[in-house]
């Protein structure tokens, strides 16, 4: 995964909000079951909805102060060698393959943040792990979930993990534009809407990184070890894995986001046809 030396980066969209919004009170009001904090990572990750389970009455305390990501991330070569200035690259390449795809796409901002931040859907803490918030149109991201890729899923990491967990939250805000989420409800299942709404998401994550070096902001094709990488990252957080790690058994009935193989089934599928086309999880099987 080698960024173009001579791509220049639009920090614009993405900012950095640091750690400055810390909680009081109890934080998010997880609830019980037997999953514990597993479940709650899982309740939310690649999730459009954190509203959801957040506590009542809970505020940021203080002033969360962005850093200026624009004297650091100038180009392909900073994203090569900064994590910061590597998601301000794989959002600028994400965002210009849909943007040229999407009728009247309009962008969103990536908000990195650290322990803690109020969004448009509510308070939330990094436990609940990446999201999209169709309230304000933002993706929200704590940097930290992708050691807890590794060390709570058992997923490899590496960049291109990172990069497929950024394109899956920016194909849910294509489906805010484009309708399909405001069709979907909150039930659960293995054939539920939610899921095939994930898997979907997971498809268009891989025809952006189909398409990616047309983007201009990579200097070659993907590896066929970036796309393990991704693979790899898909197949951890299937629900039937973490279920399994969490309570020792699997329910599908409580499925909110697909199988570790439906998951890679569907990045695999968007990756080898590069066509959104191709990416219609809600007719037939999943």
């Amino acid at each position: 995964m080698d960024f173009d030396d001579r791509a220049q980066l639009d920090t614009s969209q993405v900012e950095d909000v640091g750690g400055g919004g810390g909680f009081r009170g109890g934080g998010l009001a997880v609830g019980g079951g037997a999953a514990g904090i597993i479940a709650l990572i899982v309740a939310l990750i690649f999730g459009i909805n954190p509203g959801n389970i957040t506590g009542g009455g809970e505020e940021p305390t203080g002033a969360q102060p962005t850093t200026d990501l624009s004297s650091q991330c100038k180009s392909g070569a900073d994203a090569d060698q900064s994590e910061k200035c590597r998601v301000v690259g794989v959002v600028n390449s994400i965002q210009k393959y849909w943007g040229d795809q999407v009728q009247g796409y309009t962008k969103a901002k990536t908000t990195l943040f650290s322990g803690g931040v109020q969004t448009g859907c509510g308070a939330a803490d990094s436990s609940v792990g990446p999201f999209y918030c169709p309230n304000d149109k933002h993706v929200y991201l704590d940097l930290s979930f992708f050691d807890e890729l590794q060390s709570r899923f058992g997923a490899k990491g590496g960049p291109f993990a990172q990069a497929y967990v950024i394109a899956h939250e920016y194909g849910h805000h294509v489906q805010d534009l484009l309708g399909t989420m405001n069709k979907v409800g909150q039930e659960q299942g293995a054939e539920s809407g939610s899921v095939r709404l994930e898997l979907q998401a997971d498809c268009y994550a891989g025809v952006w990184a189909k398409n990616a070096v047309s983007t201009g902001f990579y200097a070659e094709e993907f590896t066929d070890a970036d796309i393990k990488e991704a693979i790899d990252a898909a197949a951890a957080v299937g629900d039937d894995h973490i279920q399994e790690q969490a309570q020792g058994r699997v329910n599908p009935d409580a499925f909110t986001h697909g199988t570790s193989a439906q998951r890679t089934k569907w990045f695999k599928n968007g990756y080898e046809s590069g066509d959104p086309g191709r990416c219609d999880t809600f007719s037939g099987s999943i």
